[in-house]
């Protein structure tokens, strides 16, 4: 056997290899573990949520009916609130009017922006063309017909300025309308 100092000092070395691996596998996962938590803390505090839509107010300005017909303008007041921390930029958005399956009225709602943690207040009015009631007996005065308003607000969200996350919000409220001077019977969103 050869007890030169080279010798011994070949067989040190290659067990310093096995501690070298093991050093690397303890701090990959290491590395793992910390990058996991930095995934569930984001999830946790930037995750993009959508919108709400609360529907305040809804009016029936200028209404008129005659000969089975109405018209009338439409204004709706609503609430958009934003729950991120980030701005949510809005585009696309509509609100629509619809009375017995068709639609009888839509607005496009200007884009904007909504800063984080920040509710806007938005108000929508357009005019409503005639439109023949249902062909079956006149509803006696005072009696209701029953509009669906659809409002649709979406956009995205930026999250920590890289990532872009799209996000929607709907309202949707039937209205219960005095079919003869155009009184707001009740609304349910």
């Amino acid at each position: 056997m050869d007890k030169s100092p080279e010798a011994s000092g070949r067989r040190r070395s290659g067990g310093g290899g096995k501690t070298n691996l093991a050093s690397c596998v303890v701090a990959t996962v290491f590395l793992i573990l910390v990058a996991g938590a930095l995934v569930v803390v984001f999830l946790v505090f930037f995750r993009p949520r959508d919108p709400k839509i609360q529907v305040d107010s809804i009016q029936f300005p200028g209404f008129s009916a005659a000969n089975g017909t109405v018209s009338f303008t439409f204004a709706q007041y609503a609430a958009v609130r934003n729950p991120n921390r980030a701005a949510f930029s809005h585009y696309d958005s509509t609100l629509q009017l619809v009375y017995a399956g068709n639609q009888v009225g839509f607005m496009f709602i200007p884009a904007g922006q909504i800063d984080g943690g920040r509710t806007q207040y938005m108000a929508a009015s357009f005019a409503v063309d005639s439109f023949p009631l249902p062909a079956s007996p006149p509803p006696p005065p005072g009696a209701g017909m029953e509009v669906e308003s659809r409002m649709r607000v979406k956009g995205r969200v930026r999250v920590l300025r890289f990532f872009t996350h799209h996000v929607e919000a709907t309202a949707t409220c039937l209205v219960a309308v005095s079919a003869g001077d155009g009184a707001v019977l009740g609304f349910r969103c």
